[in-house]
């Protein structure tokens, strides 16, 4: 079976809906999801998104602040063009109706995160993300010129291989004519081709045992450009959030923003002590890459679990206006915030590599786009500052969208490209086959490939992944398609990517941490 449509956008969070938005006054956009249309990483994020909205801000505070948290591995051309155009796509935000929460004299509530040398941050409670997922998606429900695909999986995409063609890695003339895609419900592969296609397809979270990050977050859109022969780049720094509220048996693990620590809350450690002045001047609010180090340490020196974020000194009433999805959450818990501390413990959060693209969202694969977590633009460098990441994505929609819809006219289909092949698949009969590989690709990445990194944890985590990747490439090549092989495939694909950056990376350099290449302090530099 096949379809065509002018866009063809797979995945529905932030970046995949306002490029959707956006494209449709210039033809017909597809997007597909493999869940539900609200379930994806912007519906997570907590804090908020930054931009400079008043004084005494401005844009050489942001640009310098995303550059020192990017650990000089920032492309500063794409920070500047970034913050100086973040403004105007906030506006696009309000004017959609994103509820941005605003103070009793009219003007907008900025809040500070770590990072941040001023307030910056847009937010509607601490369900920022969840605000604007609302209303994007109401916004492409009524769109005449956009049409939803929920429970539908992107397998691969369409290039020049299906056509017979040998593409190899570097290869220049790539073009992507859109995707397969698995329709979940009615069980059957479509060969969606489009004349632009956008993977915007999230995090990479769940390659890792605990994660922020819902378990749609298997890497899909990273894997399948890498596959593609597309050029991926930075997979070696994770972001891990320093704060994840500490509960063994949740999953996803629920995320302590960190506007928290921006309102007050400090880091405590089991003794009670405020740890983080030994480790950065700026405390509790220093970037997560340091935050996140520094209670890794402090837990293994003390041998504990978890460490402390105290907000019992702050207003109990502002606690709960400010943070009631954290309140509500941590009573179910059986913890008071306005009374007791918060155990929290760091968490896979984000990736800051992925898919390289230019300034307007372009892969090195002609007619694939790449939007948000999945793509790495060259803004956050080494370390994500926080917040940068949604006004990142509503930037290159943005520039995505009038780029592509300036093409449209000179592209077409190819028509040639053939229908899937189901011939030598068979229903897979074992599950565990699957759930056991999922569980030992995370724990390889989680013990080997975690905050802390050596060169023999590396080289034990890509031998491991390689016995991995032969059991289920095997699988894959005679099992029927189906969402839990696809996704495991693609988790191996990414976890061998991770490893391999981190191998090359002879250095301690941003998220990037290894033991053998201890990094320098500010005073033998």
């Amino acid at each position: 079976m096949k379809k065509r449509t002018d866009f063809l956008v797979l995945g529905s969070g932030i970046a995949g809906l306002t490029f959707a938005l956006k494209a449709s006054r210039f033809g017909k956009v597809s997007v597909v999801t493999k869940a539900h249309l609200e379930d994806t990483n912007t519906r997570y994020a907590q804090g908020g998104i930054a931009a400079v909205f008043s004084k005494p801000d401005n844009f050489e505070k942001h640009i310098h602040d995303t550059l020192i948290a990017g650990d000089g591995c920032c492309d500063e051309a794409v920070v500047r063009m970034v913050v100086s155009e973040a403004p105007d796509r906030i506006k696009d935000l309000i004017e959609l109706g994103v509820p941005f929460d605003k103070k009793t004299d009219g003007t907008y509530d900025l809040a500070r995160e770590g990072g941040h040398s001023e307030y910056r941050i847009l937010h509607h409670k601490d369900k920022t993300g969840e605000a604007i997922q609302k209303t994007l998606m109401q916004r492409v429900k009524k769109d005449p010129n956009i049409d939803l695909y929920e429970q539908h999986f992107a397998i691969e995409l369409l290039t020049q291989h299906h056509l017979g063609e040998v593409v190899k890695r570097n290869y220049p003339d790539i073009k992507c004519f859109g995707a397969y895609v698995g329709d979940l419900v009615n069980q059957k592969v479509i060969a969606f081709l489009s004349k632009v296609t956008v993977v915007a397809t999230g995090g990479i979270g769940n390659v890792y045992l605990t994660t922020t990050n819902p378990e749609i977050a298997t890497g899909d859109g990273i894997a399948m450009v890498y596959r593609a022969k597309g050029t991926i780049e930075n997979m070696e720094f994770v972001q891990f959030h320093p704060t994840s509220l500490y509960d063994p048996k949740e999953r996803p693990s629920f995320l302590i923003t960190e506007a928290l620590r921006g309102f007050g809350a400090v880091l405590k450690n089991m003794q009670g002590e405020k740890f983080m002045n030994r480790y950065d001047s700026r405390g509790s609010l220093a970037p997560r890459d340091i935050v996140a180090r520094a209670i890794d340490n402090e837990m293994k020196i003390w041998g504990d679990d978890h460490v402390w974020l105290d907000c019992t000194h702050l207003n109990p009433e502002g606690l709960k206006d400010h943070f009631p999805n954290v309140y509500e959450h941590c009573i179910t818990k059986g913890i008071d915030i306005t009374k007791d501390m918060i155990p929290v413990v760091p968490c896979a959060h984000y990736s800051c590599g992925g898919i390289k693209v230019d300034m307007d969202g372009q892969s090195n694969i002609d007619r694939l786009y790449a939007l948000g977590e999945v793509s790495s633009t060259g803004l956050h460098g080494g370390n994500r500052l926080a917040s940068n990441s949604l006004i990142e994505a509503a930037v290159y929609a943005h520039r995505a969208a009038m780029h592509a819809g300036k093409r449209l006219k000179e592209l077409t289909y190819e028509e040639k490209i053939p229908e899937w092949d189901y011939k030598g698949t068979t229903h897979l009969e074992e599950m565990v086959l699957i759930t056991q590989s999922i569980k030992e690709v995370q724990m390889i990445m989680s013990n080997y490939v975690g905050i802390v990194r050596s060169d023999l944890r590396l080289e034990r985590a890509m031998v491991r992944l390689e016995i991995l990747y032969q059991e289920i490439e095997s699988l894959y090549k005679r099992s029927l398609i189906s969402k839990k092989i696809c996704e495991v495939r693609n988790l191996i694909n990414v976890g061998y990517i991770i490893i391999k950056h981190a191998m090359n990376r002879k250095e301690s350099i941003g998220l990037h941490y290894s033991i053998d290449y201890p990094k320098k302090t500010t005073a033998e530099l």
